[in-house]
């Protein structure tokens, strides 16, 4: 086994092997659940660093937070993952993810919480054992074998019978599309290539789980776009439970049964991915989520004898019933606000309306079948999507650098946070 511990593709290839080596015989799929799951990374040395204490109990840095015990990567982690769902973990670069699926690939040790896969806490599980298989960003393959022994080598390790692996990796390989090439080496395939053939030799395995950790950051968008699409066929063919790790929103909406979103460490809101883009929990959700970016506004938000409503930049505008509705079950005062609004939402009014909000265009953006406007609005920067046919049916046919505008949004397809803690004021 020294071929282990030889590096390819800046991942150690012993990482790779880990769930090959006496791996055992596959099982039904499984459920994964995580309890408290929390991650530390002490101190240098083991040793506490002194240092001033601030007003809060923690200071931050590299949006981890350090403490007494050291860095903490990952806080109070909690989430029940189905048999056979495919779960998106996605978050700025280091927020936790990768950490937190290191903790259930068994490539990091657990600080406190509880691991289950299927019926069996495996915190203390050794990683080859787990019956999971992780498909890594940097493809680690054997460069000095082929396609074929690359995705045969697991199950040569378990001493199956070769017309057995030859049945495996062959399945494998034509559900990927990568059947001419199981005769070449690593070197002579493309980047694209080289990931279905990761993805290949975690197939044949038929793990309870697959893991993923950004296996598509490496690649050109082209690329990504087609990978992704595989992906999805993929999961279609191989019925079994995927944990996906991602800092793009495109693959975390487009892939996920559920999105799990996380900062610094905590989960900041778990959902459907129309669910988390419709309703997102608060300011961080609402900004991560949604391309171009949601845009915020200080607003107020009043109440009166006909409800709520809420004003921005001396304009005025109501609410509909159902946000009407959960504000007055909670009973939410009249308070400063932030007004959130995706870009898609805002439409250009006429210029004559005094209902709008007034902005000045900086410049314009023609994306084909959509224009994006960066407008001006009292020194803060809007985006805005007009649809062409939109566009052309008004008879613009351009937005100059300095006209003036009118935004027009109505009450249904705006988000209410509040100033202080962030959080949505209608969930």
């Amino acid at each position: 086994m020294e071929t282990c511990y030889n590096a390819y593709g800046g991942v150690s290839v012993r990482e790779a092997c880990f769930a090959e080596a006496d791996a055992p015989e596959p099982k039904n799929m499984a459920n994964v659940i995580l309890k408290n799951i929390k991650k530390v990374y002490p101190h240098a040395g083991g040793a506490v660093k002194k240092k001033k204490r601030t007003k809060e109990e923690g200071a931050k840095k590299s949006n981890l937070q350090i403490t007494e015990q050291g860095v903490v990567a990952v806080q109070a982690f909690n989430l029940d993952i189905a048999d056979k769902e495919f779960i998106v973990l996605v978050g700025p670069s280091g927020c936790g993810k990768s950490t937190l699926l290191r903790m259930i690939a068994g490539l990091e040790e657990i600080t406190e919480g509880e691991l289950y896969i299927g019926d069996n806490m495996v915190n203390d599980v050794e990683p080859k054992n787990r019956d999971i298989a992780m498909v890594f960003q940097n493809y680690a393959l054997y460069p000095h074998m082929t396609v074929f022994e690359n995705m045969a080598f697991a199950l040569k390790l378990r001493k199956i019978p070769k017309d057995e692996i030859k049945r495996k990796v062959q399945e494998a390989a034509e559900i990927l599309d990568i059947t001419e090439y199981l005769d070449r080496k690593p070197k002579a395939l493309s980047g694209g290539q080289r990931q279905r053939v990761a993805i290949g030799r975690a197939i044949v395995r038929q793990p309870q789980v697959f893991l993923m950790d950004e296996p598509l950051s490496n690649l050109d968008a082209k690329l990504r776009n087609q990978m992704r699409a595989e992906i999805i066929k993929l999961r279609q063919k191989v019925d079994t439970t995927f944990i996906y790790v991602t800092h793009d929103q495109t693959e975390a909406m487009t892939l996920g049964d559920r999105i799990v979103v996380m900062n610094d460490g905590f989960i900041q809101q778990i959902g459907t991915p129309q669910e988390v883009f419709d309703h997102p929990a608060n300011i961080f959700v609402a900004g991560f989520i949604g391309s171009p970016q949601m845009n915020f506004f200080d607003a107020k938000l009043l109440r009166g004898g006909e409800g709520y409503s809420v004003s921005v930049n001396g304009v005025r505008f109501g609410l509909p019933e159902e946000k009407q509705a959960l504000l007055r079950t909670r009973d939410v005062p009249e308070q400063e606000i932030v007004l959130g609004i995706r870009p898609e939402h805002i439409t250009i009014g006429r210029e004559d309306d005094d209902a709008c909000v007034p902005a000045v265009v900086d410049l314009s953006e023609m994306m084909g079948t959509s224009i994006h406007l960066h407008a001006d609005v009292n020194g803060k920067d809007v985006v805005v999507v007009v649809p062409t046919a939109d566009a052309q049916d008004e008879g613009r046919s351009a937005f100059t650098h300095g006209m003036g505008i009118k935004m027009e949004f109505g009450g249904n397809v705006v988000h209410l946070f509040g100033r202080e803690d962030g959080k949505n004021l209608c969930l």
